[in-house]
């Protein structure tokens, strides 16, 4: 729901698509995502990978060029997978054989904005959307992603998730075994209670019961209710008594699917996620909507039974409204014009930050907390360190807060985090540069790569607004950025929030005295085409150079959901069939997924400091990671053999490296 939809050629956008409060896209850009932006450039990793079962590598879901068509349905097809994309943004080169000298050092998943949503909360403002419909007066389309035709089917995506993850079980690359889970924030949609709850229930494989309000019908915008039909919203029951069939059928050939309402409020048992996750806050997680803090006296009332489904504001009025940034003004803006009644349901009460945290200590999954501590309760903050489990060598996560607590999608720190922040980097670094440049001695007695987490991309976070509370100006993304130039083992900052597949480079300050930069992983969400997560391997090749393999995953839902309603697995099918024709993303249909060069990829970046020839294995004892020159181990992957036999089927084509085109002219940042 936030964030522009592009890939590595687009530029930075305050405001999502899928964020009713945005300014206009940052246009131009967006046309060329989704294609290969340099086709002649293309660069292959050397070799295959060891175990592609279950990724794009071995298979993608696109969709039917109907979709091009204004009145076409789409229906999703199988095409052929995608290999890796080597990229040297960042000046380092490719050697040739790296792929016979390498090991695996960590492997993990990442999820993100997976926006697990109550679509029947009286809280909602499906009432806005409309202004993005294109037959709707709106100034600069701004009220988008306030509905969404899929969204009663959030859980279960999440779920089919879980089960694809836990299926591969693996780093593709390596083999070595995946160590953790991290969900880099918008974990929920409206930082509701009973959305939390669902959310931590599916990953930690307990009973998830999707419902709310009323326990015997569904009572929600696109329900049978004849006094409040609305055209504007899908119906998949179709039009009640007789009614003019809605906007979604009649322009876009959306189906009928009758049973679907009943379907989706179905308890099941959730598969769980057999390894360690972690956390993220995210705006949704902490804002309503993702924009808007508690404002005493808003009509938007999650426990209650008054759903506002109008409001007197037309839309410029109530764009001023919200760009005043004054309560008392918002709160008028946002005066009913129409309600209906719908079923109370206590569960659904706003969480606090603290609150949110408190609730992934009521877990039966690993760690404890899911990264969070009793520090973040004590403090009333959502931001920590953990190192990577299972990593064959130490790596410092750093997970940071990049919600502005003052309103509005887009992030930043406040100066406490910032301090924080380096103080972090400078624990891990035994050398760094101090702000004029210098090379200076860290805090550490040894190094440590580094790994960054947040649900923000630097791109995003640009949100300057100050609170009461915030102890000087906001801190955006171009004093983070300098930051951690200023500290060479930060090699990756893995995030999310603009629901599009991107990488992007960030090479160091020209005439650095240490240091080549650092790659950022941002991936598309779980709730918008196409709907998926990401595999990331971190390979130390031998040879002065790390490589960072990204691998797309969708989920396991099957192609279609072939009418079928009476499991997860087909509902998040379905989910991502409708999502596909979501009418508001068809002019960029494909922008989401990003180029080639943000979907499989390796990333090369300078070893930072010599890395020791063995390592950790993740049982916590030791081991060689090469035997007569191949990977004979990767720390306790359960695919060693193939990984052998794999690299010595490789051996004969690793002259193929040494034409990899450079991808120095990839543009760094959206």
């Amino acid at each position: 729901m936030d964030g522009p939809a592009g890939g590595a050629t687009s530029q930075g956008d305050g405001w999502s698509r899928r964020s009713f409060l945005r300014t206009a896209v940052a246009g131009g850009a967006v046309a060329a995502a989704g294609l290969d932006a340099f086709p002649a450039r293309r660069a292959v990793a050397a070799t295959g990978p060891i175990a592609p079962q279950g990724t794009t590598l071995e298979q993608i879901l696109f969709h039917e060029a109907r979709l091009a068509s204004k009145h076409g349905y789409a229906h999703i097809i199988e095409a052929a997978g995608e290999p890796h994309r080597v990229r040297t943004d960042l000046g380092v080169k490719a050697h040739t054989g790296r792929e016979v000298r390498r090991r695996g050092l960590v492997a993990f998943a990442q999820l993100t904005d997976v926006h697990v949503v109550d679509a029947q909360s009286p809280a909602r403002v499906e009432f806005l959307d409309r202004y993005s419909d294109g037959q709707n007066s709106s100034p600069g389309n701004l009220f988008t992603a306030a509905y969404r035709p899929q969204e009663m089917l959030t859980a279960h995506v999440a779920e089919a998730m879980v089960q694809r993850i836990n299926a591969i079980g693996v780093g593709p690359v390596t083999g070595r075994e995946l160590a953790f889970a991290i969900s880099t924030g918008d974990n929920v949609d409206n930082t509701q209670h009973n959305e939390l709850r669902w959310f931590i229930d599916v990953l930690d494989g307990e009973r998830v019961v999707p419902d709310s309000g009323s326990r015997t019908k569904y009572e929600g915008v696109c329900d049978q209710n004849t006094t409040s039909y609305d055209l504007q919203y899908w119906h998949p029951d179709g039009a009640p008594g007789g009614k003019q069939p809605d906007f979604p059928r009649a322009e876009f050939g959306y189906p009928l699917v009758k049973g679907l309402l009943d379907a989706c409020r179905r308890p099941f048992t959730a598969t769980g996620l057999n390894i360690p996750w972690y956390s993220v806050f995210g705006n949704h997680d902490g804002l309503i909507q993702g924009n808007l803090p508690r404002i005493p006296g808003l009509a938007l009332e999650p426990t209650g039974s008054v759903k506002v489904t109008g409001v007197v504001a037309g839309p410029a009025e109530l764009q001023a409204a919200l760009q005043s940034r004054n309560p008392a003004v918002i709160t008028a803006a946002l005066t009913p014009d129409s309600v209906r009644l719908v079923s109370k349901d206590a569960d659904r009460r706003w969480l606090s930050r603290e609150q949110t945290v408190k609730e992934h200590f009521k877990s039966s999954g690993r760690p404890v907390g899911h990264g969070f501590t009793q520090r973040n309760i004590d403090e009333d903050v959502a931001y920590y360190t953990f190192d990577l489990p299972g990593s064959a060598v130490p790596i410092r996560g750093i997970v940071l807060d990049t919600v502005n607590p003052n309103g509005y999608s887009e992030g930043s720190l406040d100066e406490t985090q910032f301090t924080w922040l380096e103080r972090q980097l400078a624990a891990v670094h035994t050398r760094h540069l101090d702000e004029n440049g210098n090379v200076v001695r860290g805090a550490a007695r040894e190094d440590r790569l580094v790994v960054l987490f947040s649900h923000h991309a630097l791109h995003s976070l640009s949100n300057p607004i100050p609170g009461p509370f915030d102890n000087g100006p906001r801190v955006q993304g171009d004093a983070v950025q300098a930051l951690l130039l200023r500290f060479p083992n930060v090699v990756l900052w893995v995030n999310g929030h603009s629901h599009v597949n991107a990488i992007y480079a960030h090479p160091p300050v020209s005439g650095a005295k240490l240091g080549g930069g650092f790659w950022e992983a941002n991936t598309a969400s779980h709730i918008d085409w196409p709907q998926q997560a990401r595999l990331i391997e971190i390979v130390d090749n031998r040879d002065g150079t790390l490589s960072v393999f990204g691998t797309i995953i969708d989920s396991a839902a099957p192609t279609s959901y072939a009418g079928r309603l009476d499991d997860p697995l087909h509902l998040a099918a379905l989910s991502r069939e409708l999502a596909c024709n979501d009418w508001q993303e068809r002019a960029n249909h494909d922008a989401r997924r990003g180029t080639l060069a943000d979907r499989n990829v390796e990333l090369l970046i300078a070893a930072p400091f010599k890395l020791s020839a063995s390592g950790l294995s993740s049982d916590g004892g030791t081991h060689n990671a090469v035997t007569k020159g191949s990977l004979a181990a990767t720390g306790g992957g359960r695919r060693e053999a193939l990984a052998g036999a794999a690299l010595l089927a490789g051996a004969a084509v690793v002259g193929v490296a040494a034409r990899h085109a450079r991808w120095s002219d990839v543009p760094s940042a959206e």
